[in-house]
């Protein structure tokens, strides 16, 4: 009995709330695809809670959750900007600074090894890398190309650096 009255407090929760939330999180990541998964996170968050029926202010620790969430993504972005940017640090170590036979032997090797690489990694990840290396499109996008959340976009690029790196140390990704 207990059960079934949790379940619909919680599914009235959900009714009464979900719209409000995903507009309040959709002003803060300027993402509506992010802000519908931050909503819908906050909300299992939510429905996991034991006591979630003895809270003073059900609606304001929701929106507490929410916002919980999109600090923990904009500090995720942060992190992943910080990596893109050494990453982009390191590829410029192996910029080639003349035309010496050696210097384009080498240039060409490390083409193939990514090229290699490339064809090895997954195909969204595949894709999402090629979007923002080769064409230059923003994260933003590239989540509307793919049809896929901002968030996922900086997964699958960040699963392709990674791999890159791994291949050029060991000739496998995976």
């Amino acid at each position: 009995m207990i059960n079934v009255e949790l379940t619909q407090f919680f599914e009235k929760l959900f009714t009464e709330q979900h719209d409000g939330l995903v507009r309040f999180l959709c002003r803060r990541l300027n993402s509506l695809e992010d802000a519908r998964d931050i909503a819908q996170n906050a909300f299992v968050r939510m429905q996991k809670m034991e006591n979630l029926r003895e809270l003073d202010n059900v609606k304001a620790y929701l929106y507490q959750v929410a916002s919980n969430l999109v600090i923990d993504q904009k500090r995720r972005e942060k992190l992943h900007g910080n990596y893109l940017q050494q990453e982009s640090q390191n590829d410029n170590m192996y910029a080639v600074s003349e035309d010496s036979p050696e210097d384009v032997l080498i240039a060409e090797r490390q083409l193939e090894v990514m090229e290699k690489a490339l064809q090895r990694l997954p195909e969204k990840c595949r894709r999402a890398f090629l979007l923002h290396r080769v064409k230059g499109m923003s994260y933003s996008d590239i989540a509307e190309e793919m049809s896929v959340s901002v968030s996922s976009v900086e997964k699958y690029i960040l699963q392709a650096l990674k791999c890159f790196r791994k291949y050029l140390i060991t000739d496998d990704c995976y």
